[in-house]
């Protein structure tokens, strides 16, 4: 453990184990901090356990099943010998059991190797239900039906949570046929008929793969486009392939309530037609689990909605107490809640810290195709919000697309007007995750779009449009 650059030993007690919670508990003792970490129900929180490595699992899955089914139109065929010696075409068989098996056999590794991490650092780990006790302790609860109790003293608090599932008295969840998307893991076979209630990036993601594993899926969607708030452009993309794969997108359709019927279920919409499904997948929203753990209490500012109000380096109202992760009203990413709890604690413990920008945050919605964003949109520059130039560069013109069989998908580059700095970007691609890391750089260091263009790319390779629309920019009149 690292030599503390303070006089005396700082505590830290962090409540919640989530991304935000694990690398704040990390961070703290790489600093030399005294550090328990309180988590009920393992390291890693549901982000880990029921949530983004299990959801984003069963999305590979869902991924090699699409690469097997379209394999044939870049020439390669499965096929088997039938009894009279001629060419049978096999299909591609999903079992889910054994893919849900295996998704929450790595979601429990993962948190497995985040608790062998924490541990190694000298990260004191309590197991039970954590309460904040004014601005310097936390109560945990140890023993079966709160009998027994741990109180943590700290210097610092920080708050990670996470949120769950809203459910609507409507449309309640049993677990079985209404469900949440932590639930949807359950299930021993292929939902017949998938209704997923909501557009969102939850409900796209689910739709996305559950359609490219076989399964009929309609989508209810409340307003005029998947995914509202996300780039128009990128919407229409995936909306025009979740209609080819044979999605019903049931657009400004609102769902009144959902009924268990027999062995399915029956969604009600608000203008009297029904909707008969299997299953029905609730993807509408989530709520933060920060009622009832002392926070008000202890003086701590919540949202109307329940959320943590935080600064740019997650601090709360109270000065010794931060918070992190999708229990706040800062931004709902794993990634962000990470980069929340190690800025929490390098502030707390007067280590060098930048306070986070929510317009240099990268963010994913891993449906096929991927589609990936980063600072200012289009949307900003017609409402006058950003005075930038907007490139749209489609796949089709990139040779290692062709090569790949890639039919959809463009590359979107936001650049200041008069300077060319590089402000925002999308990317709708296979693995856009991966591709929007260059222009997510771009926009930190505020480089121009002819400094990204100089860069050299491979050839061929999916990141050449991302070069070849910031040359393509360069020609320009961006003063």
């Amino acid at each position: 453990m690292a030599s503390s650059p303070f006089e005396r030993t700082q505590r830290v007690a962090v409540l919640g184990g989530g991304p935000g919670g694990y690398e704040a508990a990390l961070a703290a003792a790489q600093l030399g901090a005294e550090v328990t970490l309180v988590e009920r129900v393992g390291v890693g929180g549901s982000a880990v356990l029921t949530d983004v490595v299990p959801s984003k699992s069963l999305i590979a899955t869902a991924d090699a099943a699409v690469a097997i089914s379209e394999a044939s139109d870049l020439g390669v065929q499965f096929y088997a010998k039938g009894g009279d010696g001629k060419p049978l075409k096999p299909q591609v068989a999903i079992n889910l059991a054994a893919v849900n098996k295996r998704l929450l056999a790595l979601a429990r590794q993962q948190s497995d190797d985040m608790r062998a991490t924490l541990i190694e650092a000298g990260v004191r780990l309590i197991s039970g239900h954590g309460r904040v006790e004014g601005p310097n302790a936390v109560v945990v609860s140890t023993g079966p039906g709160g009998t027994d109790f741990d109180r943590i003293e700290a210097d610092t608090l920080v708050v990670s949570v996470g949120a769950s599932p809203r459910e609507l008295d409507s449309a309640k969840p049993d677990g079985e046929r209404i469900l949440t998307w932590t639930q949807l893991y359950d299930m021993k076979a292929l939902p017949e008929h998938l209704i997923v209630v909501g557009s969102g990036v939850t409900g796209a993601e689910f739709a996305s793969a559950y359609m490219n594993l076989g399964a009929k899926v309609t989508l209810i969607s409340s307003r005029d486009q998947v995914l509202p708030g996300e780039d128009e452009d990128a919407a229409h993309v995936l909306e025009k392939v979740f209609k080819r794969g044979g999605m019903q997108v049931l657009a400004k359709s609102r769902a009144d309530k959902v009924e268990r019927q027999g062995e399915g279920v029956v969604v009600t919409l608000s203008d009297g037609r029904t909707v008969e499904g299997s299953h029905c997948l609730m993807a509408v929203g989530s709520i933060p689990n920060t009622r009832g753990i002392g926070l008000e209490e202890a003086g701590v500012e919540l949202t109307e909605s329940g959320h943590v109000r935080v600064n740019k380096v997650a601090r709360t109202s109270v000065p010794n107490i931060y918070a992190v992760g999708d229990c706040t009203n800062f931004f709902p990413l794993a990634s962000v809640a990470s980069m929340q709890g190690r800025t929490a604690v390098f502030h707390a413990l007067g280590d060098i810290v930048i306070p986070l920008e929510q317009r240099k945050i990268t963010s994913n919605i891993f449906t096929a195709p991927e589609i990936a964003t980063v600072g200012w949109g289009e949307a900003d520059v017609e409402a006058g919000v950003a005075d930038g130039i907007v490139y749209k560069l489609p796949l089709s013109a990139n040779p290692r697309a062709k090569m790949m069989g890639i039919k959809d998908g463009f590359v979107k580059i936001v650049a200041r007007k008069g300077s060319g700095t590089v402000i925002g970007g999308v990317i709708v691609a296979p693995k856009a995750s991966e591709l929007i890391y260059p222009i997510a750089v771009a926009v930190e260091r505020r480089l121009t779009v002819d400094q990204v263009s100089r860069v050299f790319a491979a050839y061929p390779s999916l990141s050449g449009s991302i070069t070849d629309a910031t040359r393509a920019m360069h020609l320009f009149n961006i003063s």
